[in-house]
């Protein structure tokens, strides 16, 4: 910690705004995950921001405004005072280490591709988004198909089954009121948008998410809607749907029909096409994960600052472990990543990685393998976590980190 920088809380004290803003983001924070909804909000008004890569786990620094310090007085969230010297002093530390000044310049414009439908679940990203403050839009099938995404900077893929199965909960859940409820809704808006079958209204879907990447747009997805896109879009040639989910049985031939080109991020993975059998294919690591149990951290990679700015976004957190956590999809089987996919995150000495990134276009996507970072299990008709009990979270900051991702400067985003 650089001398002379005084730490505080705002407890309702009448402070002179400041020359800077440091919003720190090691373990000094009350509240990492509100944090990002300061300096959103800052950028929404039309303010410009610095993230101080690798400076005190990634901290934020918002010129001297009334506004954010009334924010964070309401959310709880520490934030420093910088004069002249001790500004210097910071830009000094970052000029000399494994560090970077990264400009955020305007605020990103989020969409949730969610259902209508009342799962009997959450969405770790909605529950971040709405606890941290930050607003998006929400939309749907017709929205997507209608060329919507466009819209957008980020686009977050809610834990959807892109194949058409339903999630694969036909065998522990077929007789439940919700999975009725949403097969009924799903097959309804397939034939009124012209589609024989779910599968083939998804499908196109995940047409629109790819034209949306490589239009330069930013995808961010966890559990099932990892690894079902690039398992639909594998799949576009043949069925791969037992006749319990669309009316008829599986194409015999649909392994030699499995096309991996063009997938995102998983090539030469195996399809599980077994309606009884809750898993998609052989990219994830359910059952591994399940074995090595709970008391288990994911590692995250560390990158080069100043010449790797975008990676660098995505890892900033205040430790370096994150507690494992599983999900329909837990993790990705290491021989399963395509070549160019870079890894953000893994479970050391095991098959399994976490978190990875890469390119598709002028655009990229982000993959974080579970469900929920603060719920080791989470089961369907849980309720949702409490973030406030969760104010430090890491594995809710990789969420947010991918948020603000976007508002960095275009030249940085290019890199």
């Amino acid at each position: 910690m650089i001398r002379g920088l005084s730490l505080l809380l705002f407890t309702g004290l009448a402070v002179a705004a400041p020359n800077m803003n440091l919003i720190p983001m090691d373990m000094a924070q009350t509240d990492h995950l509100k944090a990002y909804g300061i300096v959103h909000r800052f950028l929404q008004r039309g303010g410009e921001a610095e993230w101080l890569l690798n400076y005190r786990s990634g901290s934020f620094l918002v010129p001297g405004d009334e506004q954010v310090l009334k924010d964070c007085r309401m959310h709880g969230v520490t934030v420093q005072f910088l004069g002249p010297a001790e500004l210097a002093a910071v830009r000094a530390t970052i000029e000399e280490g494994n560090m970077d000044a990264v400009r955020l310049e305007r605020a990103t414009k989020l969409a949730v591709y969610a259902p209508p439908t009342a799962d009997p679940w959450d969405d770790a990203v909605r529950l971040a988004l709405d606890y941290a403050g930050i607003e998006y839009d929400l939309l749907w099938n017709e929205e997507a198909l209608a060329g919507e995404f466009a819209r957008y900077d980020w686009l977050h893929l809610h834990h959807e089954d892109f194949t058409g199965q339903y999630g694969k909960f036909y065998a522990a859940y077929r007789n439940a009121d919700w999975y009725r409820q949403t097969v009924a809704t799903y097959e309804a808006m397939a034939w009124r948008l012209g589609f024989d079958k779910v599968s083939r209204m998804k499908l196109a879907v995940v047409g629109a998410i790819r034209e949306f990447i490589a239009g330069g747009g930013m995808v961010f997805a966890m559990c099932s809607a990892t690894d079902t896109p690039d398992i639909a879009w594998a799949a576009r040639n043949t069925d791969i749907c037992a006749a319990v989910f669309d009316g008829d049985p599986v194409a015999p031939d649909y392994a030699s029909k499995l096309d991996y080109k063009g997938c995102l991020a998983f090539e030469n993975f195996t399809v599980i096409t077994d309606p009884m059998v809750y898993e998609h294919s052989d990219i994830d690591t359910y059952q591994e994960a399940i074995a090595r149990g709970p008391d288990v951290y994911i590692t995250l990679f560390d990158f080069s600052a100043k010449f790797d700015p975008v990676p660098t976004m995505l890892v900033q957190n205040h430790v370096g472990l994150v507690p494992e956590f599983l999900g329909q999809n837990v993790g990705f089987r290491r021989d399963r990543l395509k070549s160019d996919v870079l890894v953000l995150g893994e479970v050391r000495n095991t098959e399994q990685v976490k978190y990875i990134h890469g390119k598709f276009g002028d655009g990229t996507w982000t993959f974080l393998g579970g469900h929920d970072p603060e719920d080791y299990a989470h089961r369907v008709g849980d309720p949702p976590t409490d973030l406030s009990l969760h104010r430090n979270s890491p594995g809710y900051r990789l969420i947010l980190n991918n948020v603000l991702f976007p508002a960095a400067e275009k030249k940085k985003l290019r890199t």
